[in-house]
């Protein structure tokens, strides 16, 4: 076998600063010390401006004379070949080729290096990721679609000289052409870890699916489903809402074969008594009731009446509501002569072989695999055990079965093409910007052509959450058993999803 020695060169330094760190036991710094923030102020000159904006000078007044750059794919580089590299590479063609750096939030952490008790020097590593442009024919830079390229680890040793910070050494290693690869946080690459994280935010049992290339690559169940019993893989969950998409997609599926209409009166088949006398129910569709414009309340039960109204009149704005998702099923049964559950199982669960998914809980229902429901405090909640199944509500199943049935969505099984692109459009604006709803899915809209299908799931003791990514063929699924388990939420799509992770973190937050 033939060694590369400039790559057995690398290693051997790496190893040696693995070595140094464990063995002298200095701690990381703080986020929030003087030393963390300017190192990242560094870092963020020679890569957001220097390197994302090919201002060359950063990387002349950043590094020291001395600078050594090892590329675990591409030998050493001493100052003057790097730069000559940049020029000519990265940087030749600012007309047709951009390429741009990413920083993995929260993946960085900074060492200081001290002598005799001085500090001379810190140690950063990290995991950042790149992105590129390139023309196509008859196309400027600015519309051309930006494409993730790699990622990769590491590691900078910094130097203080004459009290101005220079990088001494950059290491570039571990380079992977998938955007997950390489970004999990510590944590995530021990289950014990995990357990841990799990037990310090008091959330019970954990289910995390995640979806790479159309395909649910991996599922994960952590914690117990009560004491002393582990979760296992097949563990079932109640998903609140999360049962509104596979609703949708029953009526979207009979839109796709012609056997029912986006926009036909639900009138038609169903009138609720409550609302009968009110003309509004004469504008109620399908397409009104999957992008919530009903006008209805979240429930009926919420009024002071207990009884349906409309607060506006349909198709004019947006108002979550899980009685339309009702008024719906009970249209759907009365055209069809069938229970949801009974088309749900034709036209999804059977096909897709999802055994362990139901609308309503019976005696078949396998209770020893049934995620119990906690508040934050841990007290159980009596499990919720439906006799007829809810549009829009309390569907059970488990991580391979909904992770089964979103790859399924995502591929566009059973859908004509024009329902996916009504599905995936933007219906109505949602509060947020760069927020939407579709037709049974939300919409995030990451730009670049990019966007997220996504839905939640909230009740007592359930916290649930998805992401799908189709551009990217990505997905997220988040299943929780406790009031507060969205505290876990960013950790999993910053891990999972990476930059995309943080552009739906900034969407909801800001």
């Amino acid at each position: 076998m033939k060694i590369n020695p400039s790559f057995f060169h690398l290693k051997t330094i790496l190893i040696g600063i693995l070595f140094f760190q464990i063995h002298f036991g200095f701690s990381q710094e703080e986020k929030n010390s003087a030393l963390y923030k300017t190192i990242m102020s560094k870092d963020s000159l020679l890569f957001n401006v220097g390197f994302n904006t090919c201002d060359i000078t950063q990387f002349e007044n950043l590094y020291t004379e001395d600078f050594e750059f090892y590329h675990d794919k591409d030998s050493i580089s001493d100052k003057a070949q790097f730069l000559r590299n940049l020029k000519k590479g990265l940087c030749g063609s600012p007309d047709t080729y951009k390429s741009r750096r990413y920083l993995v939030p929260n993946s960085t952490e900074v060492y200081p290096l001290y002598k005799k008790g001085v500090l001379y020097g810190a140690i950063q590593m990290g995991i950042h990721q790149f992105y590129e442009k390139s023309v196509g024919k008859n196309e400027s830079l600015a519309d051309a679609k930006e494409h993730f390229g790699s990622t990769a680890k590491f590691t900078h040793v910094w130097l203080l000289q004459n009290g101005v910070w220079k990088l001494r050494r950059s290491f570039s290693y571990d380079h992977q052409t998938t955007s997950t690869a390489g970004t999990k946080s510590g944590i995530f690459d021990n289950d014990k870890e995990i357990e841990k994280w799990l037990k310090q935010n008091n959330v019970p049992t954990l289910g995390i699916g995640v979806i790479n290339n159309g395909k649910l690559q991996e599922i994960k169940v952590f914690g117990e489903l009560k004491k002393g019993v582990s979760a296992p893989y097949n563990t079932i969950w109640n998903v609140a809402s999360l049962t509104k998409p596979v609703t949708a997609i029953v009526a979207l599926k009979l839109v796709s074969q012609g056997k029912w209409n986006l926009d036909e009166p639900l009138y038609n088949y169903w009138i609720d008594p409550d609302v009968a006398n009110d003309p509004n129910h004469k504008l109620l569709t399908t397409r009104i009731v999957l992008s919530h414009q009903t006008g209805f309340p979240n429930w009926r039960y919420m009024n002071e009446s207990k009884k349906l109204d409309f607060k506006f009149k349909p198709g004019t704005q947006y108002s979550y509501s899980g009685e339309g998702m009702e008024y719906l099923r009970k249209a759907l049964e009365k055209k069809f002569h069938k229970t949801l559950d009974q088309l749900a199982d034709e036209l999804i669960f059977k096909p897709l072989k999802m055994n362990d998914t139901k609308f309503i809980w019976n005696d078949i229902t396998d209770v020893s695999r049934y995620a119990i429901n906690y508040d934050n405090k841990g007290n159980a909640y009596e499990p919720v055990k439906n006799k007829v199944a809810n549009a829009a509500d309390d569907l059970l199943t488990t991580i391979q079965d909904y992770g089964t049935f979103l790859c399924s969505v995502m591929n566009g099984d059973g859908l004509s093409k024009k329902v996916f692109e009504e599905m995936s459009s933007h219906q109505v604006a949602q509060k947020k910007k760069d927020k939407y709803f579709g037709l049974g899915f939300e919409i995030y809209d990451l730009r670049n052509d990019n966007y997220a299908l996504s839905h939640s799931g909230a009740d007592q003791g359930v916290q649930t959450l998805f992401f799908l990514l189709p551009k990217t063929k990505q997905g997220l699924i988040i299943f929780t058993n406790v009031d507060d388990g969205y505290k876990v939420y960013e950790k999993l799509l910053l891990n999972y999803l990476g930059e995309n992770g943080q552009k739906l973190i900034d969407i909801e937050t800001k």
